[in-house]
């Protein structure tokens, strides 16, 4: 069954997620550019990306005079709708999804042999768990701008799942949340999408991703389990 939005794919809510993207990243503030939004991202993995709201023939022209990697086109929908737009140079990354959620995320408590670490930096909330040898655990990211509330780079190490440290890194980002107004939102991988689903996330919107292919014959996304 084809893949319902249950958020309208405004681009005026796709252009506050990536401002406060780049405020949660440290990156430059996205530019309008043919009909999307254009972020210089100027990372080794990513040298910039071009995300639409909706598909148009800025995209297309995009598609088509775009050759080199590390640069990305991303569009609000289907991956199989931002295929048929662009050449066949183009590789599809794995598909995320927008989801949204009404309620603050549930209080969790933390498994025994591990510490909590908050760090705040004006708008944006780093959460840092660390196990009993002081390595890394899981974290995450959020930042509240311009009436919205973005959860980013959620992360769990593989040796530290299955014991609810992102639940605990999800409930202590959502506790930094100072206006009960933001709306809250992340886009998600397939992997957390189903974590989140059972926090009380819904699914808003595919967000699909192009990339051009490498020598070795694959694109890199630059993302991770939030996006």
């Amino acid at each position: 069954m084809p893949f319902e939005p249950s958020v309208a794919m405004d681009p005026e809510l796709i252009e506050s997620w990536l401002r406060a993207r780049s405020v949660a990243r440290n990156l430059p503030q996205p530019i309008r550019d043919s009909g999307g939004l254009r972020l210089d991202s100027n990372l080794p993995a990513e040298l910039r990306r071009y995300v639409f709201a909706r598909p148009g023939p800025g995209l297309v022209e995009l598609g088509r005079s775009i050759t080199t990697p590390l640069v990305f086109l991303k569009l609000c929908g289907p991956p199989e709708q931002l295929a048929s737009l662009l050449p066949a140079h183009w590789c599809l990354s794995p598909v995320g999804y927008v989801m949204t959620c009404d309620a603050t995320p549930a209080t969790a408590v933390l498994a025994p042999g591990h510490r909590m670490e908050t760090h705040v930096d004006g708008p944006t909330t780093e959460i840092r768990i660390l196990d009993d040898h002081g390595d890394l655990a899981a974290s995450g990211f959020a930042a509240e701008w311009d009436g919205l509330f973005i959860y980013d780079r959620i992360v769990t190490d593989a040796g530290h799942r299955r014991k609810g440290l992102g639940r605990v890194v999800m409930a202590a980002l959502g506790a930094a949340r100072r206006s009960p107004q933001s709306r809250q939102l992340l886009v998600a991988t397939e992997e957390g999408r189903a974590l989140y689903a059972m926090m009380g996330w819904e699914v808003g919107m595919l967000f699909s991703s192009a990339g051009i292919v490498d020598g070795i014959g694959t694109s890199a996304s630059g993302d991770s389990t939030a996006r």
